[in-house]
């Protein structure tokens, strides 16, 4: 990954693979834990969708943290439409060519748009896993040449060396050696 980079079809690509898991979950399976410590599935659900909204408000140039990353109460059946609608959102909000060199500002600081765009790329790669994890669909659902972008991304934008108060990342996790594109990134973001 370099600085001219264009992660939109990756993007799109990665929003279709959470679409396919999201249909799959069922509502007894939105209390259960997730790899993210703080969230169960339902929470997850509303931060990764807040996260697309973020996402397409910081492509329209809006600034990130003016809107929450999570999505108000949902209905246990509305998760897929409600995805569907941030998916069109931020497909929209990102399709002109100038928001990737555009600065944006996002809660890592102002960045051109290209790396404000990897930045939430990563984050819902990662989610997506996640949420693979906690429903135990992972083998089935996921793209690994995402993840390879995704943890290519987190290496350049998140050193090892940069973890700590303020960071919203564990330290760097060991992974086997024959670890997936997924476990790498996994591990990289500070998950078990």
């Amino acid at each position: 990954m370099d600085a001219t980079t264009d992660l939109r079809p990756l993007y799109r690509r990665a929003l279709g693979q959470l679409e396919k898991l999201v249909v799959t979950i069922t509502p007894n399976q939105l209390e259960l834990p997730t790899p993210c410590d703080e969230f169960d599935v339902r929470a997850l659900l509303s931060h990764t969708v807040g996260g697309i909204h973020r996402a397409s408000y910081v492509g329209e140039g809006g600034y990130a943290l003016d809107v929450p990353a999570l999505v108000g109460e949902t209905a246990d059946d509305a998760w897929p439409a409600v995805l569907g609608r941030a998916g069109a959102r931020m497909t929209a909000a990102w399709a002109d060519d100038a928001t990737l060199d555009r600065l944006a500002v996002v809660p890592w600081g102002e960045v051109p748009g290209r790396a404000a765009l990897g930045g939430y790329f990563m984050e819902l790669v990662t989610h997506t896993w996640d949420l693979a994890r906690a429903t135990d669909t992972a083998a089935t659902t996921l793209d690994d040449e995402l993840a390879h972008v995704a943890l290519a991304f987190a290496e350049y934008a998140l050193p090892a060396e940069r973890r700590g108060p303020g960071v919203p990342f564990g330290l760097v996790r060991p992974a086997p050696a024959d670890a997936d594109a997924y476990t790498r990134l996994a591990a990289w973001l500070g998950r078990a």
